[in-house]
């Protein structure tokens, strides 16, 4: 078919060590560096040309599920030069998505245009608010133009290459019939059954691979868990493993910041009627009817979670999302460790799904190269932002294409050896490395103190990192809304409040109302790989409390820049040790905690409480006279709110961290050297 392989495969130039070394090596012989390198320069990687001029749309074509339900499809395809529908069997890409593949159609028809496509992209990678303080609106504009909107829906580009694509709304949205699952077992079931109609159909030479982002990244992981036949490789963009922990009920809390936004876009898009069938009069009346019956899903849960006023009235349903055991809380976890064809993994350092993203790598039981990991300092809405530009990876539809060539047509094109991991390490850039956390990251205990670090004047209590306990101390927090200006408000809100630089890429607004510890500033570079956790000892007032906390990086300006963050409410404090990490000196950094009403332990008002805390994973460097913070808080909105039971006991009362040397509090960093304190 004229498809072109690359006589060097990907080529980067690495930097470590203060050496430069070129790697210049035929494919198949690059092989992953064995500790992390900075990557100054990225080659794009070969892909397979288009041997085809145009694509051919099939609308809305009817796919009928099991239980009778008819879910809408578009089918892409490419036409030859003579305007023919090109008939030989290629390989096949699935995409699911909620948000109506109308406006899969809309974007990729804008990128169809080629005026416009050039303009719009050319000045989206130009685009710089950095000096009027609004980075975060160059990272939106950048996004445009790092392939990533193809990723999201259709690529033209791979289909005149020789694929076709697949474009399907989920039962209940866009213009299929039925009521919406949300990841539930039948719309597992309807992905398989999509994937298997696929594979049937003339058009297909029952090689599969699936792409998407977000929710089409969760349903990708979910399908290839349960091994359907003819799926050979997938590429997930911000995908999820576990929703519950993720969004819906981060640390024991409800996901105020995400949800209601999200759930009001979803049913608002799949209420918007398919005007041709009305125009032609094949209007689905089943559509309709479904339309009427289940207006508003999910709903009524979100609303429960947060009005109903004790324990023991939480309606069934929601009981059940909150029981570890229910079917459908197992339904929203994904067995990554089931998946077994080549994934290529790709998220943010502030997205929605960190954990999940890192977590999916880690647990799929593949050599490094059949699985690789992508992560920027990206959140939901600015995944990609960068690619493409100097000293950064190339875009992310160029490598999407290359990994479809290499796994679906056996192209012989260098892409397993790209990475395996990529990370862009905040207060640096981007580096690559054999593995995640990086070889040579170390566990270090640093201890909170109530000694000043004359760091944080304006903050609630200006305290310090040690290497020992500090002397004897009480501090108290109280609830406030500072942390609406914050980074976990921007990840909440997929990036948008990320836009104003004040409050996604400085802390300093939100510390008013946080308890600071700061350690002494670096004389290195010093690299944080890996997860973080922190251990507090407190007392409270009442029989409920709710803490959360971020880990910084501070530049000698002041600028204090999270790198993670992670919460808790205390009385599900219970961990289950089976599904939880430690590092080699017995701290907890990646506590495992038992989301359940029925293991609830509501706490002794006065009696010191030991709480660990999870914190995202991470990948950062401080730079010589950078310091590390950790900030400390007793609420965190809009990311999460108590439910109207826990919120009832915690009566958003002062909370109070007991600084004593014989129960201390510490957090524990990997890192690649030393922290002093």
């Amino acid at each position: 078919m004229g498809l072109r392989n690359s006589s060097r495969g990907w080529v980067t130039r690495r930097l470590g060590a203060g050496i430069v070394a070129a790697a210049l090596v035929a494919v198949g012989t690059l092989s992953a560096a064995p500790t992390a390198a900075a990557a100054p320069h990225w080659e794009p990687p070969a892909t397979s040309p288009p041997i085809y001029p145009d694509v051919h749309i099939t609308w809305d074509v009817p796919i009928t599920m099991s239980d009778g339900v008819v879910l809408k499809a578009n089918v892409y395809r490419p036409i030859d030069a003579q305007g023919h529908i090109v008939d030989e069997p290629l390989p096949t890409i699935v995409n699911l998505t909620p948000y109506t593949k109308l406006v899969s159609m809309i974007a990729e028809s804008a990128m169809s245009i080629p005026v416009l496509s050039d303009a719009v992209m050319t000045l989206a990678g130009r685009a710089d608010f950095s000096m009027v303080g609004l980075s975060g609106l160059s990272d939106l504009a950048n996004f445009i133009d790092s392939g990533t909107p193809r990723s999201f829906a259709v690529d033209r580009n791979l289909i005149r290459s020789g694929y076709t694509q697949v474009v399907v709304d989920v039962r209940g949205t866009g213009f299929s019939q039925g009521e919406w699952q949300v990841f539930q077992a039948r719309e597992q079931l309807d992905t398989l059954e999509v994937l298997e109609w696929s594979r049937q159909q003339p058009w297909s030479n029952g090689t599969l691979g699936m792409s998407g982002m977000s929710y089409s990244a969760i349903n990708q992981v979910q399908a290839a868990s349960k091994r359907p036949e003819g799926l050979e490789a997938i590429f997930p963009i911000v995908p999820s493993q576990d929703l519950m922990r993720d969004v819906i009920a981060p640390g024991g809390t409800v996901g105020i910041g995400f949800l209601p936004m999200w759930l009001t876009l979803v049913n608002t898009l799949k209420m918007a009627p398919d005007l041709h069938s009305i125009a032609t009069g094949t209007f689905d009346w089943a559509w309709l009817a479904s339309r009427v019956e289940h207006p508003l899903v999910f709903f009524e849960l979100l609303l429960a979670a947060l009005v109903t006023p004790t324990v023991d009235d939480i309606p069934p349903h929601l009981t059940a999302m909150l029981d570890d055991s229910s079917s459908i809380r197992n339904d929203m976890l994904t067995a990554s460790s089931n998946v077994d064809i080549p994934t290529f993994v790709v998220g943010g350092w502030h997205d929605l799904f960190t954990n999940s993203q890192v977590g999916i790598y880690e647990d799929i039981p593949l050599p490094p190269g059949q699985k690789q990991l992508l992560m920027g300092e990206w959140y939901h809405l600015t995944i990609g932002a960068g690619l493409g530009q100097p000293a950064a990876p190339p875009r992310l539809d160029s490598i999407q294409h290359a990994w479809f060539d290499k796994w679906l047509k056996g192209i012989d094109n260098g892409i397993e050896n790209f990475g395996p991991v990529t990370v862009f390490e905040q207060g640096g850039g981007w580096v690559t490395s054999s593995q995640y956390p990086l070889a040579g990251t170390e566990y270090q205990r640093m201890y909170l103190s109530a000694a000043s670090s004359g760091t944080a004047p304006l903050t609630v209590h200006d305290g310090s990192l040690a290497s020992a306990p500090g002397d004897p101390a009480r501090l108290t927090i109280a609830p406030g809304l500072s942390t609406v200006c914050s980074r976990d408000s921007a990840q909440q809100t997929v990036g948008i409040i990320g836009i104003v630089d004040a409050c996604g890429k400085d802390s300093r607004i939100s510390e008013l109302g946080a308890l600071t510890f700061t350690s002494a500033p670096v004389a290195e570079p010093t690299q944080i790989s890996g997860r973080i956790g922190l251990e507090l000892n407190t007392v409270h007032d009442v029989t409920d409390g709710y803490w959360t906390a971020t880990v910084n990086d501070v530049a000698p300006d002041g600028t204090s820049r999270v790198v993670s963050s992670g919460q808790l409410m205390a009385s599900v404090r219970a961990v289950d040790e089976s599904q939880s990490v430690r590092a080699s000196n017995g701290d907890l950094v990646a506590p495992h905690h038992v989301l359940t009403l029925a293991t609830r332990q509501p706490l002794v008002p006065g009696e010191p409480t030991t709480l660990n805390l999870g914190l995202t994973a991470t990948a950062a460097v401080l730079q010589p006279g950078h310091r590390l913070r950790v900030d400390v808080y007793a609420a965190n909105f809009p990311k999460g709110l108590p439910l109207r039971p826990l919120l009832n006991e915690s009566q958003l009362r002062p909370q109070h961290l007991e600084l004593d040397p014989a129960r201390p509090s510490f957090v524990t960093v990997p890192v690649v050297g030393r922290i002093p304190g």
